[in-house]
């Protein structure tokens, strides 16, 4: 697994429950290191042991674990350009689904040992779609509903998702429109326009 994704959980156990927490997570999980460095590559095995660790700790079924860990990397303010890379997929919530076809390569592009699930959306009606995620290691379909679940509210949607289960190595997320544009969606520009300073005016 890809330290990135180890340092992602780090990263939710810390910000969401604070040192302590971390450090008895990963002493009970008998973690050979407290502290994992993003750009190395570590055994599959490790981030399942952080996994069901955390999930003894919290006191939460796994697949609950890894929604959270979904809604904290799309919404935590220590992870707010991973947020702001996603609205970059669309001006509405139905081109950010689309726009999820080609994450893994974009992925990919910026980090080229990173592999991320590759995505596939099919449109069942005009407000009905299925999201495919497909992964060798299990749970990603968990972390995509929290990620999605924030989006949708980011771009003032309102949607019913659903993790509907795993074939083989893909997992299906069940995603239904209710209303496109039910509140004000979240602030989002690409930058901000220069201020001036009065003094030097």
């Amino acid at each position: 697994m890809h330290g990135l994704i180890n340092k992602a959980i780090q990263c939710f156990v810390l910000d969401t429950y604070g040192c302590e927490a971390w450090r008895e997570i990963a002493q009970s999980a008998a973690l050979p290191v407290m502290q994992f460095e993003a750009m190395l590559i570590y055994e599959d095995a490790l981030t399942e042991q952080v996994l069901d660790g955390s999930a003894r700790f919290l006191d939460k079924p796994r697949a609950d674990v890894l929604e959270d860990i979904g809604t904290y990397l799309a919404s935590h303010p220590n992870v707010e350009a991973l947020r702001r890379l996603l609205r970059f997929g669309g001006a509405h919530f139905v081109e950010f689904l689309y726009s999820l076809d080609d994450l893994h390569d974009r992925a990919r592009l910026a980090v080229d040992d990173l592999d991320l699930p590759r995505l596939t959306l099919v449109r069942h009606t005009e407000n009905h779609y299925s999201l495919l995620c497909a992964a060798a290691f299990p749970g990603w379909g968990h972390v995509l509903v929290g990620i999605l679940r924030v989006m949708a509210d980011d771009y003032g949607a309102l949607a019913c998702l659903e993790h509907c289960g795993t074939n083989g190595q893909t997992e299906t997320i069940d995603i239904m429109l209710v209303q496109t544009s039910y509140a004000r969606g979240r602030a989002f520009v690409l930058g901000q326009q220069p201020v001036l300073d009065e003094n030097n005016v």
